[in-house]
């Protein structure tokens, strides 16, 4: 593997309005750890706009809040993430993209070439939504935005870390004998046409948005693995030592 997606969600990012530092912490660590030593080129999906804005100005959850907070926390987010990464003498870009411009073949072409240059320079793209220019923000906190970043920039796998340590056969939150799906090769039209829920108050995606980016990728051969934002260790054994030992990867049949 040369490149990895790695897209960390709101849930991980925030814990009762306020930004959860260590959580982010522990993030970088990870990312400056398969940088530095594993030698990967990195792209980071990162929610937490919303979220961090929300630290600052307490509004209610409605659209115009959302972008109006989006504005207010993104660079509050980007701060943060550079006096992290500058610990680790890692340079980072932000990217901001809205679903059009994977449509349009003169800006997905440009956004390829920026990151491809931000790559060859070992600079770390954080890629986010362009709130303040969605109508909605509703590509799916970030996770379909992941998916196509991972296809289009050509990565090997797309790492989500979320607030679940990998995909069940039922509800582990309602089901105490819910069992994890190490490797899951298909996933059911009736799944993918579940109504998306999130259990963070900014968050807009949940497992249904993760079930549409994995099945995206697995159309276009690439593997997802979904595993805990808030314990690292599932995220250490897979993508820094290879050992599968939790969390789930969806990958094609063939």
């Amino acid at each position: 593997m040369k490149r990895l997606v790695i897209k960390v969600g709101t849930a991980v990012l925030t814990q009762d309005g306020e930004l959860a530092y260590d959580r982010m912490k522990n993030l970088v660590k990870l990312i400056a750890k398969l940088k530095n030593e594993k030698k990967l080129e990195v792209i980071l999906v990162s929610s937490g706009a919303v979220g961090a804005g929300y630290t600052s100005l307490k509004l209610e959850k409605t659209i115009l809040n959302k972008q109006v907070l989006a504005s207010i926390g993104q660079p509050k987010l980007m701060k943060t993430y550079q006096e992290m990464f500058e610990e680790y003498d890692i340079t980072i870009a932000q990217m901001l993209f809205v679903a059009n411009d994977f449509d349009s073949r003169k800006s997905s072409k440009n956004l390829k070439i920026v990151a491809s240059t931000l790559l060859e320079n070992d600079i770390l793209p954080i890629v986010n939504e362009n709130d303040i220019l969605s109508p909605e923000i509703l590509i799916g906190d970030n996770d379909q935005m992941a998916a196509y970043v991972a296809y289009y920039f050509k990565a090997d796998m797309l790492a989500i870390l979320t607030d679940i340590d990998g995909y069940y056969d039922k509800n582990p939150r309602e089901f105490s004998d819910a069992k994890l799906q190490k490797v899951v090769t298909e996933i059911s039209i009736a799944e993918l046409e579940k109504t998306p829920s999130a259990n963070s108050k900014f968050a807009t995606g949940g497992i249904v948005t993760k079930l549409k980016a994995a099945d995206f990728l697995m159309q276009k051969n690439i593997p997802m693995y979904l595993t805990s934002g808030f314990d690292l260790t599932n995220a250490y054994d897979f993508l820094v030592d290879g050992n599968h030992k939790s969390g789930t990867i969806f990958k094609n049949k063939n």
